[in-house]
């Protein structure tokens, strides 16, 4: 407990002990009255002041003010000991209420504690701690064992093992070396390494991840605009019905009947009809849902930028899959080269030249398989066609590196090719040179995501790809994926996704899952955009609505699961609440509930719709 919630415990422990002293000791009148006014003030005076603002400025309607008028005008009744139990009993609700969304807060707050507060900086045989914030790109950091990566950078001395957990929520290591890329918030658990930095720390994943994180409560979801709504003209139609409980009957009874109005019995059945009335379970329990829902997903290692986006994921009919780097490994490796005109070596170095300055999977295999060191200087006038490939001056001579389409666009006939792989053909000065097969493997975890989504209802799985159609089929087929558009450009799948989204069924969403640059448009197209977000693109990370931190296509499985558990528990609260509500308000009406009921239909439905919500932090595993 926080210093807050103690005091709060404090008063409740005064309070109740006066209260129960003062209801067994034979008082009477304005002794009794004063007496107990003591424990009223000291557990309700916050919830008066607040009522009081409200009137002052001109926001009545609301829990404060029904607390405030319920448990005052039981006093005046006479009946002191009600009075102060329901201000009683409402601030044990709001203290567990508190507590339970600081333990909520808490848990996600050590999921996401993955803010470094300082990066090494070499300063002759020292090593000097400076504020990320401060760190140039390019700039050289020392991180030692134990210590968390500040900035996303490449390793330029050492190796290590790093824990990526606060990130993926995976607690399997990744074993890392000169040359890799490591991504800012995973622990270094081994060695020493100098890492260069490649972006800023603003830049990084792991500010871009609290950004996330802080901005998701910002969003609401149609449930919680709901509610908002519900409450803003629920609470006055309370009062006005209260109102109306508490002087139509008893006149009715005195003006056409000619009987004892009962004042008393009726103004006290009024207030116990606004303390049953009050909408605290449905206020906090459904953001509180949403908030722990969006926690749990962020403790799987996926990230979930608004609850909006959660409600829309648990209504996902159809799921749409780019190829690679989400269903494959994006690790791409030349298994064949057929030369036409020149020799294989050359046009292997042509290839890799012209693609040298490309961060492309297929440009880094082309690079990696080159068997002479690259020269940029070799270079010039590079060209980057999407969706066709790359036209640059190398050594002097026009180099075309792409697909077919590319060789059509430049007017250069090219062999009709069977492969299994991804075909790069390669021009020279505007003469078909021979082409290059590249492959990819699929993720060991594909195959099975895809079995999982059928398992979970997703009714349709569809997977685009601007690779070849040969490769696409055998990917497709490997996964069970019956539906397959391939050779696409970025329009073409942007084209493809809104045809699918006429042919979606009501209340029923699409769902776009990849993770490159060209992906983007797409991305911010479909229903619900769902990023890689360990090799995913930045452009691709910001335009999704979810994020999965460690490229597990399984992970959409969980993500489904996530949120289709958090909005069953939000309906969960919303008729539980509203039908305890309704029954209790018809009870008190009639003067069959009393004022504990109305306790119970207020605080007790606060307390489990609370208990409920709470469930929605805690995901089992796949």
């Amino acid at each position: 407990m926080n210093k807050k919630q103690k005091k709060m415990l404090l008063r409740i422990l005064i309070a109740a002990v006066l209260m129960i002293a003062f209801a067994l000791l034979p008082l009477k009148g304005y002794l009794r009255f004063g007496l107990f006014l003591i424990p009223y003030l000291v557990i309700g005076y916050d919830i008066l002041r607040k009522a009081a603002k409200g009137i002052a400025n001109r926001q009545v309607f609301d829990e404060n003010f029904l607390m405030a008028a319920a448990t005052i005008g039981a006093i005046l009744l006479g009946e002191y000991t009600e009075g102060v139990a329901v201000m009683l009993f409402y601030q044990i609700g709001e203290l567990f209420q508190s507590y339970a969304v600081g333990k909520s807060r808490r848990n996600i707050s050590e999921l996401m504690d993955i803010r470094p507060d300082y990066a090494n900086i070499e300063n002759g045989a020292a090593l000097e701690k400076v504020d990320p914030d401060e760190v140039a790109v390019g700039t050289v950091i020392v991180v030692q064992p134990g210590e968390k990566i500040p900035i996303d950078g490449i390793i330029t001395q050492g190796s290590t093992t790093l824990n990526t957990s606060a990130l993926t929520g995976e607690s399997l290591p990744r074993e890392v070396r000169a040359g890799d890329e490591v991504i800012s918030g995973c622990i270094n658990m081994s060695g020493l390494i100098k890492v260069r930095t490649t972006k800023e720390f603003g830049e990084s994943t792991v500010s871009q991840i609290l950004e996330l994180v802080e901005n998701a409560s910002s969003r609401k979801s149609r449930s919680e605009n709901f509610i908002t709504r519900f409450a803003h003209y629920y609470t006055p139609a309370v009062c006005y019905g209260a109102l109306a409980l508490a002087f139509l009957p008893p006149l009715a009874r005195m003006l056409l009947f000619s009987l004892p109005p009962h004042w008393h019995d009726w103004i006290f059945r009024a207030l116990t009809f606004l303390v049953i009335s009050c909408p605290c379970a449905l206020v906090i329990s459904i953001p509180l849902s949403f908030f722990a829902g969006i926690g749990g997903a962020g403790n799987a290692g996926v990230l979930v930028k608004g609850s909006n986006y959660l409600e829309a994921l648990a209504q996902t009919d159809c799921v749409v899959f780019d190829k690679t780097g989400t269903m494959t490994m994006g690790v791409f490796e030349v298994t064949a080269v057929h030369d036409n005109t020149i020799a294989k070596e050359d046009l292997l170095d042509y290839a890799a030249h012209a693609e040298c300055r490309s961060s492309h999977p297929i440009s880094r295999s082309l690079q990696k398989a080159c068997q002479k060191d690259l020269d940029p200087a070799r270079v010039t006038d590079v060209q980057e066609i999407a969706g066709h490939g790359v036209i640059a001056i190398v050594d002097g001579k026009t180099v075309a590196a792409g697909n077919d389409k590319l060789m059509k666009r430049e007017g250069i006939p090219c062999p009709d090719c069977e492969s299994d792989g991804t075909l790069i053909h390669v021009a020279v000065d505007g003469s078909y040179a021979g082409h290059i097969v590249i492959s990819d493997r699929l993720k060991p975890q594909a195959k099975e995501a895809v079995a999982a989504l059928r398992k979970a209802g997703v009714g349709k799985t569809v997977m685009l790809t601007g690779d070849s159609k040969n490769s696409a089929q055998k990917i497709a087929a490997q996964l069970d994926i019956r539906e397959v558009y391939s050779e696409l450009l970025p329009a073409d799948k942007v084209s493809i996704v809104e045809n699918l989204l006429t042919k979606e069924k009501k209340n029923r969403k699409l769902a776009f899952v990849g993770d490159g640059i060209n992906d983007a448009p797409v991305l911010s197209r479909a229903d619900i955009g769902i990023a890689m977000g360990a090799l995913g693109s930045d452009a691709a990370i910001e335009a999704a609505d979810i994020v999965l931190m460690d490229d597990n296509p399984l992970k959409i499985v969980k993500a489904i699961r996530i949120a289709r558990k958090c909005i069953r528990i939000v309906y969960e609260n919303i008729y539980f609440a509203i039908g305890i509500k309704i029954l209790c308000l018809i009870l008190g009406a009639l003067g069959i509930a009393n004022m504990w009921a109305a306790i119970f239909a207020d605080v007790g439905v606060m307390v489990l719709a609370v208990l409920n919500a709470i469930r929605a932090l805690y995901v089992k595993k796949l």
